[in-house]
């Protein structure tokens, strides 16, 4: 049976592969739940010359990671005597099991990567944390601030700060009632915040009440902001366009991700994808022409 000498007859074929390939969603990019925050490394090297600490270390990790997939809260001890290690990891009350096991399966790597082998180190992620310490390390305030972010200016015009303090108030209040983990929004400012999993409610809600203020004051106007404190943190964020809706494993976002940014990103997806269908098509005639020229030479 002979090539067809009309090439356009694949056309149709054609245009029923890339109406499939149209349709098949592309693959989503990775959430951010698993992007570093920040880290923390005790100055004072683990001094390790048989190994002891290593093996109740690489435990403690086993441990952890084999927990974060039924936990979202767990803390545990490694080790005997004078090598004992105590360590926990913390993933955000909005993650699925499993999310909280693929960001807690990456701290131990990153810990090594980032710090070392210290006597104490805490890596933060945007979706978990995970710190160790060995016994007698020095502890510190629940209400020490580890780190801050404030982002962006104020573009939420006249009463953004009131705004922005109202919703902290209710996460203030809602914190009293929750489990350590309560979200909020506000006339399109989104609220967050969380406690340690050991820590009282009490204790949990004046934690939460010292980075609100710590908020206030060290952030200003900023559109959106993170506090960390030993035992708690919280984070805020405008949304110019409203509050997206979050999904149960809801990722942090940049008020910059939201709207016109969005959209632009779904016009160049577009017209890549357009491009790309035109110039197949253009290929894929161009050699079923050449096929059928090829036959005629015989």
């Amino acid at each position: 049976m002979g090539l067809p000498r009309n090439p356009f007859c694949f056309l149709p074929l054609f245009l029923v592969i890339l109406t499939i390939l149209e349709l098949t969603p592309p693959s989503k990019s990775a959430t951010d739940y698993t992007s570093l925050v920040y880290k923390g490394c005790a100055k004072q090297a683990l001094s390790d010359p048989t190994g002891v600490y290593s093996q109740a270390l690489s435990s403690l990790f086993g441990t952890l990671i084999a927990q974060s997939s039924k936990a979202k809260f767990f803390k545990t001890t490694s080790g005997t005597a004078q090598t004992t290690i105590t360590g926990l990891f913390q993933c955000r009350g909005d993650l699925s099991n499993v999310d909280c096991y693929n960001c807690v399966s990456k701290l131990p790597i990153l810990t090594d990567k980032l710090c070392g082998k210290p006597i104490a180190a805490r890596i933060q992620l945007f979706g978990c944390y995970m710190l160790y310490e060995v016994a007698g390390f020095a502890q510190i305030s629940g209400m020490e601030m580890l780190y801050k972010s404030c982002s962006g200016k104020n573009v939420g015009g006249a009463g953004f700060e009131e705004r922005r303090d109202t919703a902290l108030t209710s996460l203030e209040n809602g914190m009293s009632s929750s489990s350590g983990f309560y979200t909020t929004s506000y006339q399109s400012v989104y609220v967050l915040g969380q406690c340690e999993g050991d820590v009282g409610a009490s204790d949990c809600v004046e934690c939460v009440k010292t980075a609100v203020q710590r908020a206030q004051v060290e952030c200003g106007s900023s559109i959106a902001a993170q506090i960390y404190l030993h035992k708690c943190f919280i984070s805020y964020s405008y949304y110019a366009n409203g509050v997206p809706k979050r999904s149960s494993s809801a990722s942090y976002s940049s008020p910059s991700s939201s709207g016109s940014g969005q959209n632009t990103g779904k016009t160049v997806a577009i017209i890549l994808g357009g491009a790309a269908g035109v110039g197949f098509l253009v290929i894929f005639l161009l050699f079923a022409r050449g096929l059928i020229k090829k036959k005629d030479d015989y």
